[in-house]
């Protein structure tokens, strides 16, 4: 245990500080499995022709965060893992006022980044425990924590929800 331990700690500090290992604090590993998430735009970190691209594994050394809420598409309270959509974007390096998202159907919406200083945003891989799957609103859904604010209980919050999340476009 100490061992995977160690190795998971390693493999993440490594991940998260280029500078002490002599890389260029701009490029981002490449992914090593099927791409998951694609921001692009306004990011100073790429590892890809002005984008940033993530494969599941590198969105899950990424600080992980938890949320218990409703939503308006599923029964009764539901728990969500994945982490805060600021911390992606300060991964990334983004800079920029608007966070463009956009669905595997295409749906498209935009968010102000002010929501995810706002709000503990989530970017889910797991709804009660189990991944998420494309079949089901995965492999990453934005979910808001509307039962903590009265405010996120209103439509226009609601369709910032985006499930099957693929790319994100920063201006």
């Amino acid at each position: 245990m100490q061992v995977f331990f160690f190795s998971i700690l390693t493999a993440t500090l490594f991940y998260f500080t280029p500078a002490i290992h002599g890389r260029d604090q701009s490029v981002l590993p490449p992914p090593k499995s099927p791409l998951i998430l694609e921001v692009r735009g306004a990011v100073s970190r790429t590892n890809a022709e002005g984008a940033a691209h993530f494969d599941m594994a590198m969105l899950r050394l990424l600080p992980a965060a938890q949320l218990e809420t409703t939503t308006a598409v599923t029964d009764g309270v539901r728990r969500f893992d994945g982490f805060l959509m600021r911390d992606l974007l300060a991964h990334v390096g983004a800079q920029g006022t608007t966070v463009t998202a956009r669905a595997l159907n295409d749906y498209t919406i935009d968010i102000a980044i002010e929501d995810f200083d706002r709000f503990d945003v989530l970017v889910a891989y797991e709804m009660d425990g189990e991944p998420l799957l494309t079949s089901d609103k995965g492999p990453l859904w934005i979910v808001y924590p509307r039962d903590q604010h009265m405010e996120l209980q209103d439509i226009r919050f609601d369709y910032r929800w985006v499930w099957q999340l693929r790319w994100l476009d920063i201006r």
